[in-house]
């Protein structure tokens, strides 16, 4: 993709009649729609011969040894946890700046999400404050509704928008304490991550954690509508995973009634029914084909904006680290509002006037009303993000963006600021 500069013609732009830039377009092919209909037309629309396909190919594309497809990524970090043991009277890091599925998968299982602040840079956890926060849960310092003391047992970073965390420091926490590392890897894939200029990359699943689980959402990186990938190179994980994804029962559906094994089950466990569908995985087998074709489109629209909002004084661009490889599932910008004469909300409602879709990514979780009030947690423990939420506006990106689209964005950024410099 070629993107030619727009900034000559952006000086006192004029925004084309009717211009709507959506925040988010899925970009679906034609490989996908026959797909789906060969699935609709062969008479097995539910877990079966498709889906095996989409795992195999999607273990294979991350390095990982087993992958279970599930109909959310809260659906896979939920079995993760489930087959990790989590349960009442424990306690999981889980960083404050993501979105619920991170935290609520931890209470699903009784136990106590540990709120962790955020690097101010990339907002993704903050380790040293995760150091801070399991000293002060041991010596009984940290506000919580809970009165049951608590062993904390499990780490779950988030690898936001898709630039991925130091995993060499992520795991060194986990053997300092004990602790599991279940990876929320919902924006992150593609994506990859090395120590140093001279190590071999590793993907983003590539054994980073015992259980990586990542979002085929409708506005992720690849989509299959609803869905979710789970990937661990335990074949005891996998194992537990796949059992429980679908009713805790001895064989799964496909198996049953396709002849490859008994026509009888017996239920092992109370389980659940999160299982993908063959539709659904009709469109991830194609979209995982094109996946790294589409991050190199993301790649080059988050690298024009880079250089076409960067001389924005009011505007603080998303960081780029060279020992990562980003998946770039958004680009969050954070506005300086001692430089702006309106605040983000308004920011937020002026650019959605001049057809620009945006939103936010997110809210903190200790200022929800859940998190807030349940756990007494107050919003001085988190001196980064809690400031932080507040100056946050994810742009438009996405493949198939067209050059009208992106100038239109950063055209109706500039003009903003310019309008509204304080």
């Amino acid at each position: 993709m070629v993107l030619s500069s727009p900034r000559d013609s952006l000086s006192g732009h004029t925004p084309p009649a009717a211009m709507n830039v959506p925040f988010f377009r899925p970009s679906i092919g034609e490989a996908e729609i026959a797909e789906v209909v060969n699935c609709l037309r062969s008479g097995w629309l539910t877990t079966g011969p498709t889906t095996k396909r989409f795992e195999s190919a999607f273990a294979e594309a991350v390095g990982g040894k087993h992958a279970v497809a599930v109909n959310s990524c809260t659906a896979a970090l939920h079995l993760a946890v489930e087959a990790l043991g989590l349960s009442r009277g424990q306690a999981v890091l889980v960083p404050t700046m993501t979105f619920a599925a991170t935290a609520e998968i931890v209470r699903y299982q009784g136990a106590v999400p540990v709120l962790v602040d955020c690097d101010p840079q990339t907002f993704n956890m903050d380790l040293d404050d995760a150091e801070r926060k399991i000293k002060m849960l041991r010596a009984g310092k940290l506000p919580a509704a809970e009165t049951e003391p608590l062993s904390i047992v499990g780490i779950i970073p988030v690898h936001v928008s898709g630039l991925m965390m130091d995993l060499d420091a992520v795991n060194a926490l986990a053997r300092r304490h004990g602790l599991w590392v279940v990876e929320d890897a919902a924006h992150a894939f593609p994506a990859a991550w090395r120590s140093s200029e001279s190590a071999p990359w590793q993907r983003c699943g590539e054994g980073t954690a015992a259980v990586s689980c990542f979002s085929f959402y409708a506005n992720k990186t690849i989509t299959t509508g609803e869905g979710g990938m789970a990937v661990t190179d335990s074949e005891e994980l996998a194992s537990r995973m796949r059992m429980m994804s679908l009713h805790g029962l001895s064989h799964d559906a496909w198996g049953r009634y396709s002849g490859g094994v008994s026509w009888d089950y017996r239920i092992v466990e109370a389980g659940y029914k999160y299982n993908l569908t063959d539709v659904a995985a009709a469109i991830g087998v194609h979209q995982l084909a094109r996946a790294e074709s589409m991050r190199l489109e993301r790649e080059t629209i988050a690298r024009w904006y880079l250089e076409e909002l960067v001389d924005l004084e009011a505007l603080e661009l998303p960081v780029v680290l060279e020992n990562r490889l980003h998946a770039w599932h958004l680009f969050p910008v954070r506005l300086r509002l001692d430089k702006l004469s309106i605040d983000r909300n308004a920011f937020i409602t002026h650019l959605r006037a001049a057809g620009v879709g945006c939103s936010v990514h997110w809210r903190p979780l200790h200022l929800h009303p859940y998190y807030s009030e349940r756990f007494a947690w107050p919003a001085e423990l988190f001196p980064v993000a809690s400031p932080l939420w507040e100056r946050l506006v994810t742009l438009p990106l996405f493949p198939g963006m067209r050059d009208e689209e992106r100038a239109h964005v950063v055209g109706a950024v500039r003009d903003l600021c310019r309008q509204n410099h304080a």
